[in-house]
């Protein structure tokens, strides 16, 4: 359950007392936010217990303080802690009043609980909540998968009705009712036929939130079909909003039932929306959820090692605006990387997101080959045509590919930082590929060759430069000698072939001059990177 105000209020540890606005204890929390700001409204998003000490306010001002607590609760502050016995030894009457008439529950916190304990009990049961749903989402997947493989449309929708507290309904193509559980909800289902073939107008997955056909009715509605047209509809009624649980349940449900209707592309793309809810997990650090989940669909893959492949390209082409997965730069990276994988039986979990495609393929595989001859022959013809040289960026409309290092399903969220970086540093170089073992075995210098960072290191050494073009001294070249000799005074004058009075003089002089300390770390790897950045000029 969501953690309220009530159950705070009864901490044992936090001993608060309620002073007003009892009648709205029942309120969840969704987070304990400090501010002593007279006017702390526009950091505030709804939801929050503010903790307050008055520091900056007149608490005893009966109208300051209405004002103040009329724009708490319009600004949907769901409660107001105020510690006594640090600017005030008891609540101001002033302030008890204002939230007496605005009914927001103000909880006094004796001066020996600090905010930051209030601030922990909360993240701590906000946490433990959103777990439980979590894992409860987990649960009722694992659950909708068993009964979609042994029961059939019929045995998911009575374990989704029994997962959301509420009924489902199955449409096919046309609109008609194929199957509701529980069995009383045929009725209700019938009278939504108009709604659900308003939906199939739309582009799949379409989803829409109707009225019930009664009045404690909430029913969403999402298409089931991967081609521009739905071939079939879920309808989920419930008496209230769902929360995470049920979310996950019915987007389980979604997806399977995708998969018990659709046939050979449609199947396809239904098994793609199963691998991003396997991806999802495996990045969350949930392998054994992912594998409970995927059951067989995907072999071994997820048991031995594997890549991460992500590709992005800069814009949207026309043909996959249109629903055609494979007329553009993504869409033939993944039937390459599927066909491989195809002809040598083994597993590829392909994941499009949007203009990102996220791949997750064997090691050494047919599938991460065939992905790397891909990107070199993409490679040579841009070569031959002269598109790009080093660290040029990739066009908008042209494919670039990060593939991170080999690991196993527990590392899985490493693995897709790896292959982020390696595409972020494949853009930048205007390379279609990169290979995150390609980026850890060589040196950062090269990446100081990029128009940011030598703008940075111009203007962060001109004022040295142009000291040193009066002829009053060389203070880039001591500069450069000091920090490659670590700051050692004698090593560093021997160097340069001066004495170390004159070295610690010039030093001195571009501290002045920068208006910044060497005594920083920060400020000497900056300027040691300034002047490697330069260093070809």
């Amino acid at each position: 359950m969501p953690l309220t105000l009530a159950s705070l209020a009864h901490h044992s540890a936090l001993k608060l007392t309620v002073r007003a606005g009892e009648d709205g204890l029942d309120v969840p929390v969704r987070w304990a936010h400090a501010s002593e700001l007279a006017d702390p409204v526009p950091y505030m998003e709804g939801g929050e217990l503010l903790l307050i000490t008055a520091l900056k306010l007149d608490a005893e001002d009966a109208e300051a303080m209405r004002r103040y607590v009329k724009r708490l609760v319009d600004a949907g502050v769901v409660g107001l802690g105020f510690a006594v016995g640090v600017h005030y030894e008891d609540i101001p009457e002033a302030l008890v009043d204002a939230a007496r008439q605005e009914g927001l529950p103000l909880l006094e916190v004796p001066h020996r609980t600090p905010f930051l304990a209030i601030s922990k009990a909360v993240s701590a049961a906000v946490a433990a909540d959103q777990y439980r749903a979590v894992t409860a989402g987990f649960a009722a997947q694992r659950e909708l998968t068993r009964q979609g493989l042994t029961g059939g449309p019929e045995g998911l929708l009575a374990a989704l009705a029994t997962q959301i507290d509420g009924w489902a309904a199955l449409y096919d193509a046309s609109g008609a009712v194929v199957a509701t559980a529980p069995d009383w909800a045929g009725r209700r289902a019938a009278r939504l036929i108009a709604d659900v073939r308003r939906l199939r107008e739309r582009s799949a997955p379409a989803s829409s939130v109707v009225a019930g056909p009664e009045d404690d009715d909430r029913v969403e509605l999402h298409s089931l079909g991967t081609g521009r047209r739905p071939r079939a509809a879920l309808a989920v009624g419930t008496a209230a909003t769902l929360g995470t649980a049920e979310r996950y349940a019915v987007h389980s449900a979604v997806a399977l039932l995708t998969l018990t209707t659709e046939r050979s592309r449609s199947l396809h793309a239904a098994e793609q929306r199963i691998g991003a809810a396997v991806l999802r997990m495996l990045l969350a650090g949930e392998p054994d959820h992912a594998r409970a989940v995927a059951g067989h669909l995907y072999g071994g893959l997820l048991d031995a090692l594997f890549r991460i492949v992500v590709a992005e390209t800069g814009t949207a082409p026309p043909a996959r605006a249109q629903g055609d997965p494979n007329g553009d730069a993504l869409g033939a990276l993944a039937e390459t990387m599927e066909s491989a994988a195809a002809r040598s039986g083994e597993a590829v979990l392909v994941v499009p997101e949007g203009e990102r495609l996220v791949v997750l393929a064997a090691d050494d595989g047919a599938a991460v080959a065939a992905c790397r001859d891909h990107a070199a022959a993409l490679e040579a013809a841009r070569g031959a045509g002269g598109a790009h040289g080093p660290f040029v960026s990739a066009g908008e409309d042209e494919l670039v590919v990060g593939l991170s290092a080999p690991v196993g399903p527990i590392a899985a969220s490493a693995a897709y930082q790896q292959a982020g970086q390696a595409l972020s540093v494949a853009r930048r170089r205007g390379r279609v590929l990169v290979e995150h073992e390609q980026m850890a075995a060589g040196s950062v210098v090269p990446l100081l060759a990029d128009d940011a960072v030598r703008a940075f290191a111009d203007g962060l050494l001109r004022p040295l430069n142009e000291h040193d073009a009066t002829g009053r001294g060389d203070l880039v070249a001591s500069l450069r000698a000091w920090l490659s000799r670590h700051g050692q005074w004698d090593a560093a004058a021997a160097d340069l072939g001066v004495h170390r009075h004159t070295l610690r003089y010039r030093m001195r002089r571009v501290e002045e001059i920068l208006g910044r300390s060497l005594d920083d770390p920060d400020v000497r790897m900056e300027l040691w990177l300034a002047l490697k950045a330069t260093s070809s000029d």
